[in-house]
């Protein structure tokens, strides 16, 4: 007589088949992931270059309440340094920009920093002038972003 308990145990465990659905499935979603989450980390570390042109610009205008212009070398000005404050951007005060009512200051992305691949972003920048400040930014070839400018989202 047929009983139902005389089957032979089954082994518990995965098959070859069903690890390799899941590795598949895994690897669509890391594709798909990882390259929104390296944006994200990008966008995260432009806040430094907003903090470094920030503090630039406090200290330009602390200078300018003391002496009749702004400022033209960053190495005088007291409370800046030449690397934002996480070391991702070198700053600069773009040459021939300075005069006693303006400036352009630029945060560039460092080639040793991961920012270095921001394409749309590598270069942040602040200009003041008479009063009057217009935030832009440049691409890795040097252009400048059209309007609203990705970059500095407000």
């Amino acid at each position: 007589m047929f009983t139902p308990s005389a089957r032979p145990p089954r082994d518990r465990g995965f098959t070859l088949v069903e690890l390799m659905i899941v590795l598949a499935v895994l690897a669509i979603l890391v594709g798909v992931a990882w390259p929104s989450y390296q944006s994200a980390v990008q966008k995260g570390r432009r806040a430094d270059a907003m903090a470094a042109l920030a503090q630039l610009m406090q200290a330009q205008e602390r200078w300018r309440s003391e002496h009749a212009s702004y400022q033209a070398t960053l190495s005088s000005l007291p409370g800046t340094g030449s690397t934002s404050p996480e070391g991702h951007y070198t700053l600069t005060l773009v040459d021939d920009s300075v005069t006693a009512t303006g400036y352009t200051a630029r945060a560039t992305a460092k080639s040793s920093s991961p920012q270095t691949h921001d394409s749309v972003c590598r270069v942040m920048q602040v200009a003041v002038s008479g009063g009057s400040i217009t935030y832009s930014s440049l691409t890795a070839s040097n252009t400048t972003n059209s309007a609203p400018d990705p970059c500095w989202v407000k």
